[in-house]
C-alpha cells in the first residue's frame, strides 16, 4: 500500500498547477511573436537579452527570499501572480497595423483579362501606413516564371485576410498575353523599401516585447524559487526525492499544452492565422488555482546564514563547483536552441509540406510527448539514476542525449517525425539534466542559502547559457537555415559530453559530492566533500 506524505501534497499541487498555467503559452511565445511579424533575428535578440536579466534577477530574488525568510511565501505568491498577469495581458496586444510578412503565400488568385496592373512607379510607399512593399515569386496556370515582381500588400479591414493590391510591370506584361490566369505568389518583405521596419515602431511590437519579457523573467525566477522551496521542504539530504515532486509539474504542463494546442486549432478553424484565446483562458484558470495552492504551502523554519555572501563566496571558489557552473552554462546553451527554435523550425517545415492547418495540434502533441512520457519517466527515476551513476556521469550522458536529439531533428523531412524523437529523447536530455543540476546545487549549498544558490546556478544555466544559445541560434538559423543550425548544435552537445567526461575522470571524480549523501551541517567548502563520505544516505522522499 502506497503511503501518502501529506506534508508534500501542497508542493506537488503547486508544481502541477504552476506548470499547467504555463503549458498553453510558454512554448508558443516565439511563434506567437512570429505571427505578429517579428523576425527570427529579432526574436533571437530578445531571447538573448532576457536571460541576462535572469542572471541578475534570479540571485537577487533568491537573496531576498533567503534574507526575509519569514516573508518568503508572500514574496513568492506576489511573484507568481505577477507572472500570470503579464502573460494574460498579451491577449490584448493589438493586431499589427500592417500585413505580416515573413514568407507570405497567396494561392489561387484569379485575374480577369481586364485587370489593370499599375506601373512600377506606383509601388513607392511613403511612411508606415497599412501597406507593405514586397518582392514576389509567382506561378500562373502552373507555369513558373523566373522573374520576381514588386507588389504591395494592403491590410484588410477584417484582420483575417490581407489584400494583394497591386502588381509590377513584369507581371503586367506576362498577364497581357493570356485571357485569364490563376496565380500563386510567395512574397517576402522588400528590405529596400521605406517602410521595411514599420512593425518595430508600433505598439504591437513593444507590447509584445515588454509583456513577454516581464512574464518570462517572472516565470524563470518563480521556477527557481519553487525548486528552492521544494528542497527546503524535503530537508537536508532529500535531493533524491526532488524528481518525485517535480514530475507533477511535468504532468500539468503536458496536459494543458495538449489541450491548448487542440483548442487553438479548433477555435481558429481553417485560418492559417491562429487565435490564441483558449490558451490565455487556460493560463488564467490554472493561475488562479495555483494561487490558492500557494496559500496552503507551509514552509519549514530554516536558520538564516550569518553571512550569505561569505558562505557562497567560499563555495564558488571550490574547483568542482566552478567547473559544474561552466557545464551548467553549456547545458543552457544547448537547451535554449530547442526551446526557442524547435517550433519555429517545425512551422517552417510545415509551411513547405502543407501541414500548417493542424500545426497547433502537432505542437501540443509534441509537448505532451515530451512531458507526459519522457519527463514523467525520468523525473520519477532520477533519484535512482543519480544514486547509481552519480552527478558527474549523469551530466555527461545528458549532453550525449542532447547531441542525439538535435541530430535526429535535423534530418526529419516532415514535422510529424519530431513526435517519436521528442517522445524518447526529452527525458534523458532535459529532465535528467535539469534534475542533476538543481539537485547538485542543493547538495552543495550551505544552510540558509538554498534560494540564492539555486538562483546562481539557474542564472548560469537558463540565464547566461540561454542568452548565448538564443543569440547564436537566431543568427545561425537566419544564415544557414534551421536544418544546419540543428546539426551545429548537435556537434556542440557532443563536444560538451566528451569534454565533461575527460574533466570529470581527471579532476572531479574524487571531489564531487556523491549523490544522495546528506550534508548535515555546513562548515567550510573544504569540508563539504569530506562530510559526505561519512554521512548516511537519506531515504528517498515521495
Amino acid at each position: 500500500m502506497v503511503k501518502i506524505n501529506y506534508k508534500l501534497l501542497p508542493v506537488k499541487a503547486h508544481y502541477f498547477f504552476f506548470m499547467a498555467s504555463m503549458g498553453p503559452i510558454l512554448h508558443q511565445l516565439n511563434v506567437f511573436g512570429k505571427q505578429l511579424g517579428v523576425s527570427e533575428i529579432v526574436i533571437g535578440s530578445i531571447n538573448a537579452i532576457l536571460p541576462i536579466l535572469f542572471l541578475l534577477a534570479k540571485p537577487l530574488f533568491g537573496l531576498i527570499v533567503d534574507y526575509f525568510r519569514d516573508q518568503r511565501k508572500l514574496v513568492f505568491i506576489v511573484l507568481v501572480c505577477s507572472m500570470n498577469m503579464f502573460y494574460i495581458l498579451m491577449y490584448f496586444i493589438p493586431h499589427p497595423p500592417v500585413p505580416v510578412i515573413s514568407e507570405y503565400k497567396l494561392t489561387n488568385i484569379e485575374f480577369e483579362s481586364d485587370f489593370n496592373c499599375r506601373s512600377q512607379e506606383a509601388l513607392a510607399i511613403q511612411g508606415c501606413g497599412e501597406n507593405r512593399q514586397v518582392l514576389c515569386d509567382w506561378t500562373c496556370n502552373n507555369n513558373s516564371n523566373g522573374s520576381s515582381l514588386s507588389a504591395i500588400l494592403t491590410k484588410a479591414e477584417s484582420n483575417s485576410t490581407d489584400q494583394f493590391e497591386v502588381c509590377g510591370t513584369k507581371f503586367s506584361e506576362h498577364f497581357n498575353t493570356m485571357e485569364a490566369m490563376k496565380c500563386n505568389f510567395t512574397c517576402v518583405l522588400d528590405k529596400t523599401s521605406d517602410n521595411a521596419d514599420c512593425l518595430y515602431g508600433t505598439p504591437t511590437f513593444w507590447s509584445f516585447v515588454i509583456l513577454m519579457s516581464l512574464g518570462t523573467i517572472g516565470f524563470n525566477v518563480a521556477n527557481s524559487i519553487s525548486d528552492a522551496i521544494c528542497f527546503d521542504v524535503l530537508g537536508s539530504g532529500g535531493e533524491m526525492g526532488y524528481g518525485m515532486q517535480r514530475v507533477w509539474g511535468t504532468l500539468g504542463f503536458g496536459v494543458t499544452a495538449l489541450l491548448s494546442g487542440l483548442a487553438v486549432d479548433m477555435w481558429s478553424g481553417s485560418s492559417a492565422t491562429k487565435d490564441y484565446t483558449p490558451a490565455f483562458l487556460l493560463v488564467l484558470v490554472f493561475g488562479v488555482i495555483d494561487f490558492i495552492c500557494c496559500l496552503k504551502l507551509e514552509l519549514p523554519v530554516i536558520p538564516r546564514s550569518e553571512n550569505i555572501f561569505k558562505d557562497l563566496g567560499k563555495m564558488l571558489r571550490h574547483k568542482h563547483i566552478s567547473i559544474f557552473l561552466v557545464f551548467a552554462t553549456f547545458a543552457g546553451i544547448t537547451d535554449s536552441f530547442i526551446i526557442y527554435f524547435l517550433f519555429w523550425y517545425l512551422e517552417d517545415l510545415a509551411s513547405s509540406t502543407g501541414d500548417m492547418m493542424k500545426m497547433k495540434l502537432l505542437e501540443g502533441l509534441v509537448i505532451a510527448a515530451e512531458t507526459l512520457v519522457g519527463e514523467v519517466i525520468f523525473f520519477m527515476l532520477s533519484g535512482k539514476i543519480l544514486r547509481l551513476i552519480g552527478y558527474g556521469h549523469s551530466l555527461t550522458l545528458c549532453f550525449l542525449a542532447y547531441a542525439l536529439r538535435l541530430g535526429l531533428v535535423s534530418f526529419i523531412t516532415s514535422p510529424w517525425w519530431v513526435l517519436p524523437i521528442e517522445l524518447f529523447m526529452q527525458g534523458p536530455s532535459y529532465a535528467m539534466c535539469y534534475t542533476t543540476i538543481v539537485a547538485y546545487a542543493s547538495a552543495v549549498s550551505p544552510p540558509g542559502t538554498s534560494a540564492t544558490m539555486q538562483g546562481i546556478v539557474a542564472g548560469m544555466d537558463d540565464g547566461f547559457g540561454y542568452a548565448v544559445g538564443s543569440m547564436v541560434g537566431g543568427v545561425l538559423y537566419k544564415w544557414v537555415g534551421g536544418r544546419t543550425a540543428f546539426k551545429l548544435f548537435a556537434g556542440t552537445a557532443l563536444t560538451c559530453s566528451i569534454a565533461h567526461l575527460i574533466v570529470y575522470e581527471l579532476f572531479l571524480k574524487k571531489t564531487m559530492i556523491p549523490a544522495g549523501k546528506a550534508q548535515a551541517e555546513y562548515r567550510s567548502p573544504a569540508e563539504a566533500a569530506q562530510m559526505t563520505q561519512t554521512g548516511s544516505v537519506s531515504p528517498e522522499k515521495v
